[in-house]
């Protein structure tokens, strides 16, 4: 008998393999097999194989008929045995699709993620070593039922490929905490910094390094405040430097002169700073093989120097980087609206004008109302594009915001989950709870897996102040810091979701999306209650997800008309882009749906003219009266040859005819590259949704 192997040679058929693997079975077992149950092995091996009468068999079939065989000799090492294989089989279909997918990220342009470059070798290291990590969650993190649900569509974990890692989510980081003092980082003793200049390029290098630590958003949170401090000292060495220079060249001068030019020569240096970390963070990739996503606060700090800090942030931004003064993604800006600050005819409505004149170039900032996210006193700053935290309170019973973060986000499949129910006349909110009680599950075993870890996995993080309660040694356990972060329950296609259950758009009726809501509101407050945990519910900002739950939705129901008709699923609780609606009455419609969000949302407005300044402006406060976290969008373009900056350049520069430009667009609650060097960094999904909106 000639056997086939795995890789195609042939070799003689040879029992005493098969004894050597059935003695391994029975040693896992602790049975012991005897040379008579081993002579009576090969017997029934040889019978059965005699049976099919044949001269070559492939040694899959082999296995098969030793599992036969040993089941009469003994069950208990057959089970092993069985099990075995397997787990072999298992491990090397693992592996070969592991291996497709290296091959496709080798080879290809990986658009999963808008903000990654995957043309660049460190990305595509990152890519792969991400394809592993996935497969290694999924085997020896989530059990059969869990894997089921992921892989079928009912639920989708979210950055999967580093959860294996142990790593954090999205953060609020505490700079200030860290460079106020001096800190340790890779060893190397920094002083704190003396001048603003160097404070900005001091905090590039923190924010590089601590955000490859994680694998979501890292904001900055009121970094106005924060390197206002700094920007104190430069004043006061321009000062002592002007002084002395006037001085010793006998040249008069009055002390209101040189405050003047001491300011004028701090603004000049902060201007360099932020121009430097701005550069470092659109063009240095981090250690994980990517840009990090950052994101800025700021504008809510009346003195002077931090007013000075956000107008310096605004500036270098709507006027681009590099010799085409091309304008940059990152870090995403948020302002911090208050209308007893930026009202009109308020103290820093200049200020408010710069953030505007800003967002008509470059979409950013964004704006955040203190409606839903000043609590007691504090900003809740977004963390990444739109994740929120959850209030907690310390021994004090003092609220804290900065240095908190967040373990992960899991998302609901809603239209998959009512069609299961529907098919197979369940209740939809039955199936619905079991979904939510998984994910209840797995956010469970991550907060245990994740406190684990010891506080040397993320130094500036967990030892030099970088989050709340940071101040832990190397082999002291992180759990103190995480159980102040929080976990998402994400929700996408409430729309789709609405069109399925009572065929209407949330737009024309938001009924049922409200009692939805409700429901997911009331159980994720009785598990908070129940675990001790910080559970928030997430309005996702489904990227390629958009694409993926559709397929997952079409692959077992099929197209039914406004559900899964078009190539997505809309994001999160947003009327459908295509709806033919005017920005104020999108803001009264998305109202009242955001409000259950609050650990995850953002609402924007798509525009037909960004250069009406007096339109924006009122788009904006009437979206800080109804306490939204608050964009704008539009297609901006910026032509490669000529460096002008336009909208829509449908094809090509209006001014010189050019079809080399560069367009950057919404993708969910940020910006990334609709159209780069002649391609586009977005997944086909979310180019299809783009190409229907009118509203968003």
């Amino acid at each position: 008998m000639i056997v086939i192997k795995k890789d195609s040679s042939r070799e003689k058929f040879d029992f005493s393999k098969i004894k050597n693997a059935v003695l391994k079975s029975a040693d896992r077992t602790c049975v012991i097999l005897s040379e008579e149950d081993l002579l009576t092995l090969e017997v029934k091996v040889t019978e059965l194989i005699k049976q099919l009468n044949i001269d070559e068999i492939n040694v899959f079939d082999i296995h098969n008929i030793v599992i036969d065989a040993l089941f009469e000799v003994e069950p208990l090492v057959a089970h092993s045995y069985k099990s075995y294989r397997e787990y072999k089989i298992k491990n090397n279909n693992m592996f070969d699709e592991i291996k497709k997918e290296s091959e496709y990220i080798m080879y290809e342009v990986d658009r999963e993620n808008a903000n990654s470059n995957s043309s660049l070798i460190s990305t595509k290291k990152s890519l792969i070593a991400g394809s592993t990590l996935r497969e290694l969650y999924k085997e020896y993190f989530l059990n059969d039922e869990e894997i089921e649900a992921v892989e079928e569509g009912f639920i989708y974990v979210h950055d999967i490929t580093d959860r294996f890692l142990a790593s954090i989510n999205c953060c609020l980081f505490d700079l200030a905490t860290v460079m106020k003092g001096g800190f340790t980082m890779n060893n190397l003793k920094y002083t704190e910094p003396t001048t603003i200049l160097s404070a900005c390029n001091v905090a590039g290098d923190i924010i590089m390094a601590s955000s490859a630590q994680q694998y979501g958003g890292h904001t900055t949170p009121e970094i106005d405040t924060t390197l206002s401090y700094y920007c104190e000292k430069s004043f006061k060495s321009h000062l002592n430097k002007n002084k002395k220079f006037f001085r010793e060249n006998n040249i008069d001068i009055d002390n209101k002169k040189l405050i003047s030019l001491a300011i004028k020569d701090t603004y000049n240096e902060l201007k360099q700073g932020i121009q430097s970390l701005e550069v470092k963070l659109n063009t240095v990739v981090s250690a994980r093989g990517s840009f990090p996503f950052t994101t800025f606060t700021f504008g809510s700090d009346p003195s002077f120097w931090a007013t000075m800090v956000s107008k310096a942030i605004l500036e270098v931004r709507k006027h681009g980087q590099g010799q085409d003064k091309k304008i940059q993604i990152f870090p995403k800006l948020v302002f911090l609206y208050d209308p007893e600050l930026h009202g009109e005819g308020k103290e820093l409505e200049w200020l408010f004008d710069e953030a505007v004149d800003c967002s008509k170039k470059s979409m950013y900032p964004d704006y955040l109302s203190p409606k839903y996210h000043k609590r007691e006193g504090k900003w809740v700053s977004p963390m990444g594009c739109r994740a929120y935290l959850s209030s907690y309170w310390d021994e004090n019973n003092e609220i804290q915001f900065i240095g908190r973060g967040n373990i992960g986000a899991i998302s609901l499949n809603l239209p998959f989950i009512y069609m299961e129910a529907k098919t197979n006349n369940e209740d939809f909110y039955q199936v619905l709870d079991y979904y939510l009680e998984l994910i209840r599950k797995i956010h469970i075993k991550t907060y245990a897996y994740i406190s684990k870890m010891k506080a040397s996995c993320n130094p500036l993080g967990f030892m030099e102040g970088g989050f709340y309660k940071g101040n832990l040694k190397a082999n002291d356990s992180i759990k103190p810091v995480i159980d102040t972060f929080t976990a998402s329950f994400g929700v996408t296609a409430l729309n789709e979701l609405s069109e399925l259950a009572i065929q209407k758009s949330v737009y024309q009726d938001n009924s049922f999306a409200l009692e939805v809501m409700n429901h997911i509101n009331d159980k994720v407050q009785e598990f908070k209650k129940e675990d001790g945990f910080l559970y928030a519910i997430y309005g996702t900002p489904a990227e390629s997800l958009c694409g993926t739950q559709l397929k997952q939705f079409r692959k077992k129901f099929g197209i039914i008309d406004k559900v899964s008709s078009r190539e997505y699923f809309s994001n999160s609780f947003h009327c459908h882009v295509s709806e033919e609606i005017s920005p104020f009455e999108k803001q009264d419609h998305e109202h009242e749906l955001f409000q259950y969000f609050m650990g995850g949302h953002i609402q924007y407005t798509r525009i037909a003219d960004p250069s009406n300044t007096q339109a924006l402006k009122n788009i904006i406060r009437r979206g800080m009266e109804h306490g939204f976290y608050s964009g704008v969008n539009f297609d901006a373009c910026h032509c490669d040859d000529c460096s002008h900056m336009g909208i829509d350049f449908n094809g090509q520069c209006p001014k010189c005819g050019s079809t080399k430009y560069t367009e950057f667009n919404r993708t969910c609650g940020y910006l990334g590259y609709s159209k780069v060097h002649g391609d586009t960094r977005f997944n086909d999904a979310k180019m299809a949704e783009i190409r229907e909106r009118k509203s968003m």
